[in-house]
């Protein structure tokens, strides 16, 4: 398997030597046979721009051409028909030695001096096109070196793959093993999105050996133009290896490589009746394939067929009467799985070994025809003016199963004579896609990806643990255990804090399943394009009401208040932390958000009778106060603020948190609406905290400095707003202006009633001050809550209320 190192970090992230690289994949199993450097003869060939272009005087098919390189100007003869004035090109100075080993040398050419050559994209061993110098892009500069402003400072690697490890016959494959290693993540290419599909296919296809074809798949494509394959197309296969023919079967090639699922393009045209049969050969039939060899099919052998006659063997290699050729313009496209043992007969009694054939008979990833097949589709959209005609045609038979193994830990560590844990032997799973799940706390259920034909036994697994741990990591020695407990996730630790907190204010926790109905987000009343209506359906749900995955917990806690209330359980306090589940654009897995969140109804204390605790039923500032004491004990500043209700909340009862302008989540009272939809009838208020962005912000420092031994002085002050300022907008203006000695401001009293005049209301606030040097005087301390008060009147128009 041959690929370039800018080539796999399109899929991965990493910053390791060329050396590191070669070592690590070794390391993993994939041993590397070759490590070159590509292009390297290149360096010393520059750009140059092309000044003048004069007729030579005693040749007709040659120019003398002025051309400008860095600071110095040479004089060329030229005999390209595309040379021209303002012309970027390559040239080759005397001494420069050509790719294909020749020595350039100042010369005469029919009388004229030439001071190097200007190279053809052949001559530079970039490709095979020879009808003219090469055109360089205008981000180029004269004067530099073409290996630089091509980018083509490059390595190829090549590595040996032992016939187990199928899934390395592609860059994708190879670049998961590096974001094993590398501890990077691995990135898919993107879709294009829509593609545009014209009128409907005019083709059929039919399986007649589902043993031999379990799958098979196709599209057809109009419009099709065929011409070379951009230059960065181009210059990838000439690296690895394969010669670039056209747009298309250059394609076919790339996603071949990229993927490991081979594709074969026909020309439509070519096939009668428009119609593909995939069946056994036929006794005594023959076909012509690409290489223009006939070759004697035999019974066991797979052939695609058209309605009179094969056009292919299955798996191998095309035949040229379906040849994609300059004519083309409409093309079927095929991405199949075949049977491995059927291929590699097949192969060895027709003695023709293709990359193709290498790659089916050791058994490519089932399910990934129809990713291969779209990625291509995309490609050839987009560099072959291609359009789909029709839906693609996805043919299914008995797909190979993928069966669960059990892989025990203590049996793991016997075999290595090393000590793994349950939770890294899963990680280290979990880092090549191979998932699994706890059976008990020695026992995982691993399930391999369909992409690893080679997991079939315990066995297997316990290899992919050594080699993902690292052979030569793998002690000699009998293993000591350290005597130190093992290290927790933040993450984790601060969930379990919450929770304490939560329990210890009086909350009970709640356990909901992950899965919803998707009634709740209209009983919700989400915005049509609210981001949590954009869910991940289950395959197989048990019933519709738990059909999706649960984009935000609050369904489920109303479902709890609506089962307490029908049981005279009114006075709650209900909280749950779990995960939500976003689908993310361009990816497979979802992004998965942990939150806290919480109902409450009824009284505001539930812990004794209410003729000691009173009826005063909850209300946002209860809510509030949650918020904070979590906050708080957390050491996380945050603000409170007032916007635009949610759709699900009631009108003036809705609150967002933010810390340093990042949002941590909102708090309010549920709307008549959404309450009565699911069946409550009480008024019940919420919380909902983004437990990842909690984590993630800014967390105070812990201070601690000795007791002062001066006292704190209080003093307090009303002041009148209009209704539509917030109470918390004063505390926030004050805390901001950096007041000198004001230790704490509080607000202890809302009013609002005679005498203050409609639209207004009395805040009332308590400030401390306090100085660690010295006793403050009255006097000090009136100059700063003048002040303060000028800053309230100035700010917010407010008034000072007398007594």
């Amino acid at each position: 398997m041959k690929f370039t190192v800018n080539w796999l970090k399109q899929y991965v992230d990493f910053d390791l030597s060329v050396e590191d690289l070669a070592e690590g994949l070794t390391m993993l199993g994939l041993e590397v046979d070759a490590v070159t450097p590509l292009y390297q003869d290149l360096t010393e060939i520059k750009v140059a721009e092309v000044i003048t272009v004069d007729q030579h005087p005693q040749a007709d098919h040659l120019s003398l051409c002025t051309v400008q390189v860095g600071t110095e100007t040479k004089r060329v003869v030229c005999g390209a028909p595309n040379v021209r004035p303002g012309l970027l090109s390559a040239i080759a100075l005397p001494g420069v030695i050509m790719p294909e080993g020749f020595k350039i040398k100042k010369s005469k050419l029919r009388g004229q001096v030439s001071e190097g050559m200007l190279c053809s994209e052949k001559e530079l061993g970039l490709n095979d096109s020879h009808a003219g110098i090469i055109e360089l892009p205008g981000s180029c500069t004269a004067g530099q070196s073409l290996r630089q402003a091509l980018n083509l400072e490059d390595t190829l690697i090549e590595v040996d793959l032992t016939p187990n490890r199928p899934d390395c016959t592609s860059v994708i494959g190879i670049a998961r093993e590096i974001a094993a290693f590398s501890g990077s993540s691995l990135k898919l290419p993107e879709a294009d999105g829509s593609i545009p599909v014209t009128d409907s296919a005019s083709f059929s296809v039919e399986v007649q050996d589902t043993t031999l074809c379990p799958r098979y798949a196709a599209q057809l494509l109009r419009g099709v133009k065929i011409g070379p394959s951009p230059a960065w197309l181009q210059r990838l296969l000439t690296a690895v290896g394969l010669r670039p023919i056209n747009n298309i079967v250059d394609i076919t090639n790339f996603v071949m490589l990229e993927y490991g699922q081979p594709l074969h393009a026909f020309d439509f045209n070519k096939l009668s009746g428009g119609k593909i049969i995939v069946r056994r050969a036929l006794s005594g039939e023959k076909i012509t394939t690409l290489d223009d060899v006939e070759r004697l099919l035999d019974p066991d052998m797979l052939v695609i067929c058209d309605e009179n006659k094969p056009a292919a063997v299955a798996g191998i290699m095309g035949g040229g009467g379906s040849e994609v050729d300059n004519s083309t313009s409409e093309i079927l496209l095929e991405s199949a799985y075949f049977n491995p043992v059927s291929i590699r007969r097949t192969a060895r009694r027709l003695k023709l070994s293709t990359d193709a054939s290498y790659r089916f008979e050791r058994g490519i990833d089932p399910q990934g025809a129809i990713k291969a097949l779209n990625r291509a589709i995309s490609l050839m959209v987009r560099y072959g003016g291609a359009e789909p005609a029709g839906s693609m045609v996805d043919c299914q038979g008995t797909m190979p199963k993928i069966k669960p193994i059990n892989l025990r830990v203590q049996r793991t560590s016997n075999l290595l004579g090393d000590d793994f844990t349950l939770e890294e032997i899963s990680n280290m799973l979990n880092a090549i896609e191979v998932t699994s799940t706890e059976i008990d706390k020695d026992t995982l259920l691993v399930t391999p990806p369909s992409f690893r034909v080679d997991l079939e036994r315990e066995i297997d697994l316990v290899e992919e643990v050594a080699r993902l741990r690292g052979y030569n990591e793998i002690p000699t020695t009998l293993p000591t255990v350290p005597m130190a407990f093992s290290s927790q996730a933040e993450d984790r630790l601060l969930r379990r804090e919450i929770s304490h907190m939560m329990t210890s204010l009086g909350c009970s926790e709640a356990i909901n399943y992950s899965f919803t109905d998707p009634t709740n987000l209209d009983k919700l009343t989400l915005d049509e394009n609210d981001h949590r209506r954009r869910t991940i359906r289950i395959m197989n749900p048990l019933s519709e009401e738990q059909s999706i995955m649960r984009t935000t917990l609050l369904p489920g806690l109303l479902e709890n208040t609506r089962h307490n209330i029908n049981h005279q359980n009114n006075d709650l306090k209900i909280f749950e932390i779990g995960k939500v589940f976003l689908p993310v654009d361009g990816q497979e897995q979802p992004l998965e958000e942990q939150h806290l969140s919480a109902v409450f109804s009824g009284r505001r204390q539930l812990d004794g009778p209410p003729v000691h605790f009173g009826t005063t039923p909850f209300d946002i500032y209860d809510a509030k106060g949650i918020i904070e004491n979590i906050l708080n004990e957390i050491r996380l500043k945050a603000h409170f603020i007032i916007g635009s209700d949610t759709p699900y909340s009631s009108s003036g009862q809705f609150l967002t948190i933010e810390s340093a302008g990042k949002y941590l989540g909102e708090l309010g009272k549920f709307s008549p609406a959404v309450l009565k939809s699911f069946g409550i009838k009480e008024e019940v208020y919420f919380l909902d905290l983004n437990l990842d962005n909690v984590g993630a912000a800014q967390i105070a420092s812990i201070n601690f400095k000795p007791l002062s031994r001066f006292p704190a002085v209080k003093r307090d002050l009303a002041i009148i707003i209009n209704n539509g300022i917030g109470a918390g907008e004063l505390v926030d203006a004050i805390n901001n202006e950096g007041f000198k000695h004001l230790q704490q401001v509080e607000i202890f009293d809302i009013y609002q009633g005679s005498p203050i005049s409609e639209g207004q209301k009395s805040v009332a606030l308590s400030l401390t001050y306090h100085s660690d040097k010295n006793t403050l005087k009255d006097k000090t301390v009136a100059k700063v809550q003048n002040k303060i008060i000028a800053l309230l009147v100035d700010k917010f128009h407010g008034k000072l209320r007398e007594a």
